[in-house]
């Protein structure tokens, strides 16, 4: 699971409002798609930027994940290797792309859990909840210390 980080929430945050608000989701283009949203906001590359760099290899994102190779010299591996360094994993992004990660569809009431991994609606609810479930876990690990019980007046 990625690392929860304040700067990875909020890029999970911002692709769910800008995907919400967009019209150009296409599930079958590399930089229109789960991923590709996802990977706009991490690097700041347009979605044909990604789209072109993902044509250097075969396949989809979940076998460019499974194919990637950190020193091919491969832009998309390249691209790959920048969304790793921000803190999600390669499984990560396999299940945004499927929409299947069980830890995140376990936040969902059990009616919403059945999403369709090419339905924009559905990608934006994923990244939500995936975005509360790392901030629940980045929340978990703040420990305040405990208050002294003796008051101090001047």
């Amino acid at each position: 699971m990625a690392k929860a980080t304040i700067e990875l929430i909020q890029a999970l945050r911002n692709t769910a409002k800008t995907l919400a608000q967009s019209k150009a989701y296409q599930w079958g283009h590399m930089g229109s798609c789960n991923c590709g949203h996802l990977a706009q906001q991490v690097t700041r590359l347009s979605k044909s930027e990604i789209h072109s760099r993902a044509m250097e290899k075969y396949g989809d994102w979940n076998e460019q994940l499974n194919d990637y190779c950190p020193t091919s010299g491969l832009l998309m591996d390249d691209l790959i290797t920048q969304m790793l360094d921000f803190g999600f994993d390669s499984d990560d992004l396999k299940h945004l792309e499927k929409l299947s990660d069980p830890d995140v569809l376990q936040q969902l009431p059990l009616d919403q859990r059945h999403l369709k991994h090419n339905k924009r609606d559905d990608v934006v609810k994923y990244l939500d909840c995936w975005a509360d479930l790392l901030e629940g876990s980045l929340l978990d690990t703040i420990k305040i210390p405990a208050l002294t019980t003796g008051r101090v007046f001047a």
